[in-house]
């Protein structure tokens, strides 16, 4: 079975460094799903309009390339990467097949583009399918969830300072970002400065005990 992306995400996150770990931790996050000139139909958007969610089909398209010897455990971020779990109980994007799913909110249409909000993708990310979130069929509230039986919390406060270009709206979306605390697990340097893209620029902060800085955003 040969994939193609039937489209690409546009959104607020260049890299991987600081992308929430699992779609929905930060809701502010605004992207936009841009069709292939081949795909780009409104008649395939038919009916869509109706679902607050969709489910995207995508792809690790930042990761380094599969090896021949794939390896059956990870280190998941979620466990302070100190436990080895098998890749299938986890949502690692180390995996055999670099294929990604998340479920995010479908905001609007505009033209033949998708306008979501909170997506764990960078931006360009290829997209290889789109289906709409029923109900009915894909919440299942009372599920075991193993080491995931709860979601994820803010653990840091974020510090940005008042005089930095940010609008009201992006300067909340990046306080959830950077609040969920976008380190390596094994990293906890408080003289270490971080950087990410975010926005089309530069974000760089600090972070001492459980207080993230924002140095600078350009």
């Amino acid at each position: 079975m040969t994939l193609e992306p039937v489209a690409y995400y546009r959104g607020q996150m260049g890299s991987k460094f600081g992308i929430p770990r699992q779609s929905g931790l930060a809701g502010g996050l605004r992207g936009r799903i841009v069709f292939e000139p081949a795909y780009r139909n409104r008649e395939a958007l038919r009916g869509l309009e109706g679902f607050d969610r969709v489910w995207l089909i995508w792809g690790f398209s930042a990761n380094r390339p599969a090896k021949r010897d794939w390896q059956p455990t990870v280190r998941p971020p979620r466990l302070g990467g100190n436990a080895a779990l098998g890749v299938w109980a986890t949502r690692s994007p180390f995996r055999p097949n670099p294929v990604g799913l998340s479920c995010v909110e479908l905001e609007g249409i505009d033209g033949t583009d998708l306008l979501v909000r909170g997506a764990d993708l960078m931006d360009g990310t290829p997209v290889y399918d789109i289906k709409p979130y029923v109900v009915y069929a894909d919440c299942f509230p009372d599920a075991r969830c193993g080491f995931a039986s709860t979601p994820p919390v803010a653990v840091l406060e974020v510090r940005i300072p008042e005089q930095l270009d940010l609008s009201p709206e992006d300067r909340e979306t990046l306080v959830q970002v950077l609040s969920l605390d976008p380190r390596p697990a094994y990293q906890h340097d408080p003289d270490k400065v971080y950087g990410m893209p975010f926005g089309g620029k530069d974000v760089h902060f600090r972070v001492e005990n459980s207080v993230l800085t924002v140095i600078d955003y350009a």
